[in-house]
């Protein structure tokens, strides 16, 4: 009895070292990251390197408010990316629910075939799908990346994944009740649904807060470019002012924590639901 509960506690104080030592190595790159946004380019790459520096220089998270117009970068990155998570939100969970708890002709092949283009990658049709905005006189407007954002395949997956976990009995005692499916999903689904809402909510600011592509192809006048483009403004021809983008993305990396850590507590289990369902 002993020795196997000597393997027990040898097996978890193992698991735990390797677990504390890959998220020491995880976060590596984002203590660099700060320790060179307080240091001239010509201190950052120095041999040996120098985590803490004797002289930060703070001035560095001045200087990028006045070298470029970070501020107008940030508000539109901060629109684009509420509007598109706001919209995914409604749009992922609305069709869940219609794939999930709604019956109707053709559905699992419908659903079969949307969620089959999570396997497209993007840059196979940016090109056509450009153009085709560029025919709608959407070109170089944030409406572009809004429509083209405000939809996905990977949200409806993950909402479906989970209203399949919620009993039909329940929806089928509001429709009882006289209650629509409109109020259904509105009163029942979604109070239900918070760990896979708030796991999509997370995935979808994290991905357009930190698109680059898409802004690039799509926004060209000064005043409507994002904050990733605006960190890239710092990278010349000939050099590139590295104290300057490390403190532009610790900047850029604030409001994604911040969205994180208010989730973080219905993340696991919206990662699991997707997970254990199939």
């Amino acid at each position: 009895m002993k020795s196997k509960t000597h393997n027990r506690i040898l097996r978890s104080v193992i698991v735990y070292a390797l677990l504390f030592l890959l998220a020491f190595v995880m976060l590596i790159p984002f203590v660099w990251m700060i320790s060179a946004s307080l240091k001239l380019n010509k201190d950052i790459f120095m041999i040996p390197y120098e985590w803490i520096t004797k002289d930060p220089r703070w001035a560095n998270y001045v200087d990028i408010w006045t070298k470029i117009p970070l501020a107008t970068y940030a508000l539109n990155t901060a629109k684009l990316t509420l509007i598109v998570t706001v919209l995914q939100i409604l749009t992922s969970s609305f069709a869940a629910y219609a794939f999930a708890k709604l019956h109707f002709r053709g559905r699992n092949l419908l659903f079969l075939a949307y969620i089959s283009t999570i396997a497209v990658p993007w840059q196979v049709y940016m090109v056509p799908q450009f153009m085709f905005m560029r025919r709608l006189g959407l070109a170089d407007t944030h409406l572009a990346i809004i429509i083209l954002q405000a939809f996905s395949a990977f949200g409806v997956f993950l909402m479906r994944q989970f209203y399949e976990g919620i009993p039909d009995s329940l929806c089928e005692a509001a429709r009882i009740d006289g209650m629509s499916e409109y109020g259904i999903y509105a009163k029942i689904m979604l109070p239900l649904s918070k760990p896979a809402l708030s796991t999509l909510t997370i995935f979808t600011f994290v991905n357009t807060w930190n698109d680059f592509l898409g802004p690039l192809i799509y926004l060209t006048t000064d005043s409507k470019k994002t904050l990733q483009i605006g960190i890239r403004m710092f990278i010349s021809q000939y050099s590139a002012e590295y104290g300057l983008i490390m403190a532009a993305s610790v900047i850029s990396l604030i409001p994604v924590l911040i969205v994180f850590m208010s989730l973080q507590k219905y993340f696991v289990a919206g990662i699991t639901t997707g997970a254990v369902k199939g």
